[in-house]
């Protein structure tokens, strides 16, 4: 047990890469402070009941060799599902080093806040002995977890200040362990709500009306549901300048928060530029009002820099894009520029600092958050809708799309003009890292030449940074989970780049993203890619004002770049990790791998006619109606085809060669569905919790869901559906994504959606293919076609007992930066050993069957 994997240095890496993104640029966005002096008891969902000043901390040394994707929690484990209690001096744990942590008293501070560097990546014991049952909003921030009375809930890491949690206080001793966040510093109290069911305006997204447009908007606000009772075709009556619009929002379950939509009514013709107010009333299903606010909201030009809002079909939320629309008015068949945002910067601040340019439109999507997903997984997903509104809004040439982006907005750039290639005529990251797991080295390479209080700061020992030095030793298994991740190895693709003009712009002297990183990409670039502009600003820091990525020469460049029609393209590469992610280049599609998340890779060349080569593909598409000219064949991979009066083919591998068919089966793997299990959390997405277990298995399940979709809502901006078993219908949902958290002795959608499922788990057992394992210990997350849809997916969230129920609390496939395959077995052990805890793991076949994948087992 506890052997070397490379995620505990992925771990630190990304810990580290956060410090120097929070050091390196000023914070911007809806960061609300609540605990000042002045407005310590001004809380609009209520009144104050008690403020935490009294607090035990739990020390942690950082364990290098923690696992990113299955993190050791063991103290958390001591508290799961239980009324545990610690006193000062008490043993907490015993870490990795063989040091026993000790619980210790710490003082509150400045604004009701515990602050010590001491409590980077600590824990927090807070209690509260209440004279009553009675149900209060635990707010808090600082925090990446908390457990009240054994239950989790999501955190407040970023100090957004939207935490608001509904929690049922028992009589009596009432517990709350906090897990410190990036920043070494908590805070926390407890609410009594005015009401059961009330508005909060923390964190709503909201659109610019535009005065030149008649037209309905979409804004989000969240509700509070402090009560036992779901809220049901309640409504938003929303009334602008004596306009009324009437929404039914969606169901919210017991205590818990759901950020909702509603609608806005038209502008009157006329309106003039400036703020106005909007009135929000929430009634219940009988109209009787429940709780109204009146919300600011602004009145704009749609020719002057502006936001938008849409609804996402990731989960049927509100988002929002910003947009710095062409200085010309009458501009038509213009240029698309999508700008990707750095860490902590808002949508529209990145749309602000650009000038409004005469030849094209500006779009800046949200990666979510303004911290997100770096771009990838849901940021990426994001990005896709926010450029396909900007499409249907402007109407650009198709030819003249470009993406660019600073700091992370940099790495997405890179990122996402390796991964869609044809999207985009030319790129320019600027002060942008390729790869975020692939930042390890840079870590290394600046901790390595990094002062002594640098260290500190970041909080890394010696110990920590000879480990990270260590060459790891990899399992069969850490390469098998790592692997649900190739799609985010950007460099595996960067022959995708010779399909674009590239601008790389970086400071001279960027400490937060080293210039070092650059070079190193201007290398690369340089061994192969023959129209790349490498420039380095002159004295540069991370940020020297707009020109840090609103520079001249990048427009220069993007100017000179256009996407080239298929029938002018006499050569292409492309290459791909899933289908699932990126399968289409121009004219060819990879429709299926022979190895699952390995890179594949198809070569187009044109003579007499079209040659192709591939690596890991076991089946493609191709339209030739650009490119077959005369030609009556084409030749792949030495097999030559032919294909008179064909504009597309599908082919597929038959014994070592190629034959065409006439389509692919959309039961099997494709485009449509491809797995890893993260796949699953999108395509509005529904949650599913059990109702047919022992009282604490419900519980469980349904904390567990409530805890995904709160975690949801806070990385992604996210709004999910959930429904009891008992009331889940098949045609309420059709065509959707379903995330079912039981087995099937528990869940009762188990058997409309997983009769015949190649895997089954109930209590005391699971079955995969031919193997049983028996056991109460076992959890399981894994990924299946939904059988009804030809494009939905059904992700299982199960374990076999209690001890299993502990191992599945881990959210951490809603994290960026982790992987999950198909599928993956495990025990609770897990929360003491990182991936030697995972039993069984890998990837179902083209089929979807177990006896055609890949797995690995320990």
């Amino acid at each position: 047990m506890g052997k070397r994997n490379i995620f505990g240095v992925i771990t630190l890496s990304i810990i580290f890469f956060n410090c120097l993104i929070l050091s390196g640029q000023k914070r911007q966005g809806n960061i609300v402070e609540y605990f000042g002096k002045e407005k310590i008891n001004e809380v609009k969902e209520g009144d104050v009941l008690h403020l935490f000043s009294k607090a035990l901390y739990l020390p942690t040394n950082r364990n290098a060799l923690n696992s990113l994707s299955f993190p050791t929690e063991k103290v958390f484990k001591e508290f799961l599902m239980t009324q545990k209690t610690v006193v000062e001096n008490e043993i907490g744990v015993v870490d990795h080093t063989g040091t026993a942590q000790r619980w210790t008293q710490i003082a509150v501070g400045e604004n009701s806040t515990f602050s010590s560097p001491k409590l980077r990546g600590a824990y927090v014991y807070f209690s509260y002995e209440s004279s009553q049952e009675q149900v209060v909003l635990f707010e808090a921030s600082g925090h990446t977890q908390v457990l009240i009375n054994g239950f989790p809930h999501e955190g407040d890491y970023y100090d957004f200040g939207y935490s608001l949690i509904p929690v049922r206080l028992k009589k009596g001793t009432n517990v709350f362990i906090m897990k410190v966040g990036r920043f070494p510093r908590v805070r926390a109290r407890l609410i009594q709500p005015k009401k059961p069911v009330l508005f909060t305006q923390r964190d709503m997204t909201l659109p610019d009306l535009l005065v030149e447009d008649s037209m309905a908007y979409k804004g989000a606000i969240r509700v509070i549901n402090a009560s036992d009772s779901w809220v049901k075709s309640h409504q938003i009556a929303t009334e602008h300048r004596n306009v009324e619009i009437n929404t039914t929002i969606p169901a919210i379950p017991p205590m818990s928060v759901r950020k909702v939509a509603f609608d806005i009514p038209a502008l009157a013709t006329g309106s003039a530029i400036g703020k106005s107010k909007i009135k929000l009333k929430l009634n219940d299903a009988s109209l009787v009002l429940l709780d109204e606010q009146e919300i600011d909201i602004e009145l704009k030009s749609k020719f002057g820099k502006h936001k938008r809002t849409f609804i996402s079909q990731i989960d049927n939320s509100v988002q929002y894009f910003s947009v710095a629309p062409s200085s010309n008015k009458a501009l038509n068949n213009g240029a698309l520029f999508l700008s990707v945002h750095g860490a902590s910067v808002e949508a529209v601040n990145q749309a602000n600092a650009y000038k409004q340019k005469d030849w094209g439109h500006v779009v800046a999507p949200t990666n979510r958050r303004p911290f997100g997903f770096a771009w990838e997984d849901w940021g990426r997903l994001d990005a896709l809708e926010v450029l396909e509104q900007g499409k249907r809004i402007y109407e650009p040439d198709p030819q003249k799309i470009y993406l660019t982006g600073h700091s992370m907005g940099g790495h997405g750039t890179w990122y996402l003009g390796a991964t869609y290639p044809d999207k985009f005529a030319a790129i320019a990251p600027c002060a942008g890292y390729p790869d975020l797991l692939g930042y390890r080295d840079s870590f290394v390479k600046r901790a390595l030449n990094a002062s002594e209080a640098e260290l500190k700061r970041w909080g890394i020992t010696p110990k920590m940074l000879a480990e990270m030095q260590k060459k790891p030793q990899l399992s069969d298994m850490d390469h098998m989970i790592s692997r649900a991740g190739n799609p985010s190895r950007t460099l595996t693709l960067k022959r995708n780049y010779l399909q674009h003009g590239i601008y790389v712009l970086h400071g001279e002297v960027d400490n937060v993203v080293p210039t070092f990183i650059a070079r190193e990409m201007r290398e690369v670039l340089g061994q192969f890619h023959p129209d790349f502009t490498y420039y380095e600003y002159p004295g540069g820091t991370h940020w020297y004002g707009d020109h840090s990525m609103d520079w001249p020469p990048i427009f220069e460049l993007f100017k000179q770049r256009s996407i080239p029609m298929d029938s002018t393209m006499n050569k292409m590469e492309f290459y791909t990790a899933s289908p699932g992610v990126s399968a289409k280049s121009h004219f060819a599609t990879i429709e299926q791998q022979e190895k699952p998340f390995e890179v594949s890779s198809l070569t187009y060349s044109k003579s007499e006619y079209p040659i192709f080569t591939t690596a890991n593909v076991s089946g493609l598409s191709l339209d030739l109606s650009d490119i077959i000219g005369d030609a009556q064949r084409i030749v792949i991979d030495n097999d030559s085809i032919r294909v008179s009066n064909a504009s597309k083919i599908h082919l597929k591998q038959d014994s070592g060669s190629w034959k065409t068919v006439e389509t692919f089966a959309k039961t099997e793997k494709g485009p449509h569905r491809n797995g890893g299990f993260k796949d699953a959390f999108t395509n509005q997405m529904v949650f599913v919790y059990a109702t047919g277990g022992t009282e604490i298995e419900n519980q469980w399940y349904y904390n567990k869901a409530r805890l995904d979709a709160e975690t949801f809502y806070y990385r992604a901006n996210g709004s999910v559906e959930m429904i009891a078993d008992k009331d889940f219908k098949l045609k309420d949902f059709s065509d959707r994504n379903i995330i079912i958290y039981g087995n099937s002795d528990t869940n009762s959608a188990w058997s409309k959606l997983l009769k015949n499922s190649p895997v089954a788990i109930k209590g005391n057992q699971v079955k995969i293919g031919d193997k049983t394992i028996k056991g109460s210990e076992w959890g399981m997350y894994f990924i299946v076609p939904r059988p009804d849809s030809d494009n939905a997916s059904v992700g299982v969230i199960a374990a076999t007992g209690i001890d299993g129920l502990k191992a599945i609390y881990s959210n951490h496939y809603l994290l960026n930066g982790t992987s999950y395959p198909d599928l993956l077995l495990f025990s609770n052990a897990i929360m003491d050993f990182g991936t030697d805890g995972v039993k069984c793991a890998g990837f179902f076949g083209n089929d979807w069957s177990v006896e055609n994948g890949e797995f690995v087992w320990q």
